[in-house]
C-alpha cells in the first residue's frame, strides 16, 4: 500500500494507507499493542458479533429518526459482509490492549464506515458521508457496544463447542456398544478392583461428557443478558428513551438469539461475573476431558510392558531413536490443551476481580483467555473423536487375562464367605500365585456347584440376586 490518505483525531493527523478500511484510531492502536502477535481476528466469531451488534444499532436509530436510511442501508450491508467474515483481515489490532475495548469498537466502527462509503459510492476515508463515531456509534459506548459484542460472540462460539461435544460423546457411546460383551479388569487408585466391561468403560465417558454439555448449555444462557443502550457508564446518556429496549430486539433478530436488556445497565456494565461462571465451566470440561485422555494412554499402554487393553490409531512414528515406537500423541495434545484452558480460567478471575468502579478495563483479557479456552476446546474435542475415539479398538485377550488374574475377584465371595475369610483368600493368592478359585474350593468354604456362577466374570459387571 503506497497510496496513503491523511486522517486526523484528538490527537494529531496520520497517514494511512489509501486501501485500508480501517481508519486512524485502529492505526495508532496497531502501532501502541504490540504484545501477543494475536489479531482480533484470531476469533471471527467477536467479529461477527460485533457485525451484528452495529446493524442492529443502526437499525433502531433509523426507527427512531437518528440515521437516515441510506445510511443505515450502508452499515447494515458492511455489517451483513462481516457477519459473513467477509473483511475480517482488517482487524489486526493485538487482543492484548488497553482502554477496555475501545481500540476493538473505533476498528469496527471505521471499517463499518468505510465499507460503508465504497457502497454509497464515495472514498474511503470520506467520513462527511459516514462517520465512523457519528454514525456507525451513533447510540452507543464502547462500554455497551463491547461487552454485548462480547456476549454473542460467546454464544456463538459456545455452539460450536456443544456440537464438537456431543459429537465425541456420540463416538464414544459407539464404541461401548461395540465393546459391550468384552469384560475387563476395573480399578482402582491403579490397583486391581473388580470386573466390567469396556463397554461400561466408554459408556461412561460418554456421559460425563454430556453432562457438561448439558451444564455448558445451562450457563452460557447468562450472556443473553446484555447491557446494549448503557452507553458510557449504563445512564444511557446520549440515547433514546426507547432505544435500548429497541435496539436489544433489533439483536435478537439479526442474531436468532433471545437477547435480553440487563435488570440494572449500571450494574452489567462493570459485572463479569457470567464469564467467571462461564471459564469455570470451560475449566470443568478440561478437567475431565484431561482425566479421559489420561485414561486412554493407560489403557492403550505397552504394547508389552502396559495394560494394552485398547489399541489408539497410530498417528505418527514416537521416537528419532526406537524403531516402531508409538506415542499416544491425540491424548497428549488434548492433555495440553486442557491444562491452557485451566491456566485461562485463572487469568479471567483475576481480570473480573480487577475492575473498579463502573468499568472493568481488564475485559479485553476476558474476552481473549474465554475466546481462547471455546477455540481450544473445540478443536480439541474434534481432533479427539475423529483422530482417535473412532478408530479405537480393543485387545480382548489382554483384557480377558487381566481380569482373570486378578484377585479382585474375591470380592463376588464376600457374600458367601464373609469379608475376613476373603481377604484371607486373597492374602494367599497373592503369596501362593493360586488362583481365587482354586484355594476357595479346596478350603471347601463354598459348594463346587456355586463356584462357576459366583465367579462369573460377566455376571459380576452387574448387580445379581445371591
Amino acid at each position: 500500500m503506497t497510496d496513503t490518505r491523511l486522517e486526523h483525531d484528538s490527537l494529531g493527523e496520520m497517514a494511512i494507507p489509501a486501501a485500508a478500511y480501517y481508519g486512524i484510531q485502529t492505526r495508532r492502536a496497531i502501532d501502541n499493542f504490540r504484545i501477543s502477535g494475536i489479531g482480533l481476528n484470531h476469533y471471527p466469531n467477536l467479529i461477527r458479533a460485533f457485525g451484528m451488534v452495529k446493524k442492529a444499532a443502526a437499525g433502531a436509530n433509523t426507527k427512531l429518526g437518528y440515521l437516515p436510511p441510506e445510511k443505515n442501508a450502508a452499515i447494515a450491508a458492511a455489517c451483513d459482509e462481516l457477519i459473513g467474515g467477509r473483511l475480517h483481515e482488517w482487524f489486526t489490532i493485538d487482543v492484548f490492549q488497553g482502554g477496555a475495548g475501545t481500540s476493538t469498537n473505533m476498528n469496527v466502527n471505521e471499517v463499518v464506515a468505510n465499507r460503508g462509503l465504497e457502497l454509497m459510492g464515495h472514498q474511503r476515508g470520506d467520513y462527511a458521508h459516514l462517520h465512523p463515531n457519528d454514525d456507525v456509534n451513533l447510540s452507543q459506548s464502547t462500554n455497551d457496544a463491547y461487552p454485548t459484542a462480547v456476549r454473542l460472540a460467546t454464544l456463538l462460539s459456545h455452539a460450536e463447542l456443544s456440537d464438537a461435544l456431543q459429537a465425541l460423546a456420540a463416538e464414544f457411546r459407539k464404541r461401548g456398544e461395540d465393546f459391550n460383551t468384552i469384560v475387563k479388569l476395573g480399578r482402582t487408585q491403579l490397583q486391581d478392583a473388580v470386573p466390567m466391561t469396556l463397554g461400561q468403560e466408554f459408556e461412561a465417558f460418554a456421559i460425563n461428557i454430556e453432562e457438561d454439555v448439558a451444564r455448558g448449555n445451562e450457563t452460557v444462557r447468562l450472556f443473553h443478558e446484555v447491557n446494549l443502550g448503557g452507553t458510557a457508564v449504563g445512564t444511557g446518556i446520549n440515547t433514546d428513551p426507547d432505544y435500548s429496549a429497541l435496539a436489544i430486539g433489533e439483536l435478537a433478530r439479526v442474531s436468532g438469539l433471545p437477547m435480553v436488556r440487563a435488570a440494572n445497565l449500571i450494574e452489567a456494565s462493570w459485572d463479569m461475573g457470567a464469564f467467571v461462571l462461564y471459564s469455570g465451566m470451560l475449566k470443568r470440561v478440561a478437567v475431565k476431558l484431561s482425566k479421559i485422555a489420561n485414561d486412554l494412554r493407560l489403557l492403550s499402554s505397552g504394547p508389552r510392558g502396559g495394560l494394552n487393553e485398547i489399541n489408539l490409531p497410530p498417528m505418527q512414528p514416537g521416537s528419532s531413536i526406537m524403531p516402531g515406537k508409538v506415542n499416544p500423541v491425540i491424548p497428549e495434545v488434548v492433555n495440553q490443551v486442557c491444562f491452557q484452558v485451566i491456566g485461562n480460567d485463572m487469568a479471567v478471575t483475576m481480570a473480573a476481580e480487577a475492575g473498579q468502579l463502573q468499568l472493568n478495563v481488564m475485559e479485553p483479557l476476558i474476552v481473549h483467555n474465554v475466546m481462547h479456552s471455546l477455540q481450544l476446546l473445540v478443536r480439541a474435542a474434534r481432533t479427539l473423536t475423529e483422530l482417535c475415539v473412532a478408530g479405537i479398538t480393543a485387545n480382548e485377550d489382554y483384557c480377558r487375562r487381566h481380569v482373570e488374574a486378578s484377585i479382585g475377584l474375591v470380592t463376588a465371595l464376600n457374600p458367601y464367605i464373609g469379608y475376613e475369610r476373603a481377604a484371607a483368600l486373597a492374602k494367599e493368592a497373592l503369596k501362593t500365585g493360586r488362583t481365587v478359585r482354586d484355594l476357595v474350593l479346596e478350603k471347601g468354604w463354598v459348594d463346587a456347584g456355586q463356584i462357576d456362577t459366583i465367579l462369573d466374570l460377566a455376571g459380576m459387571t452387574h448387580p445379581r440376586k445371591r
